[in-house]
């Protein structure tokens, strides 16, 4: 794990992990899989409960996807992709990976919000073409919100039980991210397949 990203933990505690977390999805360079563990593992020795920490990413990580979810529904399609191009390299942000977000979003419907925001990459963008799409805010948040928490959750939880062992907690989290995607790509199939039955019926 990160020392900066602990030494940032240990000094702000639970409003240094809702700023990392904000960060992660506003600048994904940060990633919520160091950020998370890093602050499960300080819980584990005692410096923060755990309970805490779960709430704080997460409250981080809705503000940041809320903010981006306004920014989509309120910039036209042609200037965010001229912004991204200018701008995005600054960010580690490409117009390929904005077209990859809004292209899962238009093929899958709103549920890829809900698994969007555990999948690594997709998760920071996913955000934005939901605001595009004019998605109900509340449908967003309902769906964000508890993807947010499930991720942040089991990250905290992999840092809490398994931070002192750094291989086997990446080993994990590495597998998991594939459970992840397939159970995605499965429930997406099945969305699919059902809505051609239906049009065929």
């Amino acid at each position: 794990m990160d020392n900066w990203v602990i030494q940032i933990i240990e000094r702000l505690g639970y409003l240094g992990i809702a700023f990392l977390m904000f960060m992660d999805n506003v600048f994904p360079p940060i990633p919520s899989e160091v950020i998370m563990p890093s602050a499960g593992y300080t819980a584990s020795r005692g410096q923060l409960q755990i309970i805490g920490v779960i709430i704080a990413g997460s409250i981080g990580s809705i503000l940041a996807a809320t903010l981006l979810y306004g920014v989509g529904r309120k910039i036209p399609r042609e200037l965010m992709f001229k912004w991204v191009d200018r701008y995005g390299k600054y960010l580690f942000i490409q117009s390929r990976d904005l077209q990859k977000a809004l292209d899962w979003f238009e093929q899958y419907g709103h549920r890829i919000v809900f698994f969007g925001r555990m999948i690594p990459a997709v998760r920071s963008l996913i955000s934005i073409p939901a605001g595009m799409s004019h998605m109900p805010f509340g449908k967003f948040m309902l769906y964000s919100s508890l993807g947010t928490i499930i991720w942040t959750t089991f990250l905290a939880c992999v840092g809490f039980y398994f931070g002192e062992n750094q291989q086997l907690m990446f080993a994990i989290m590495h597998r998991v991210g594939y459970v992840i995607l397939a159970l995605a790509m499965i429930v997406c199939v099945w969305w699919l397949y059902r809505k051609f039955y239906k049009s065929k019926s």
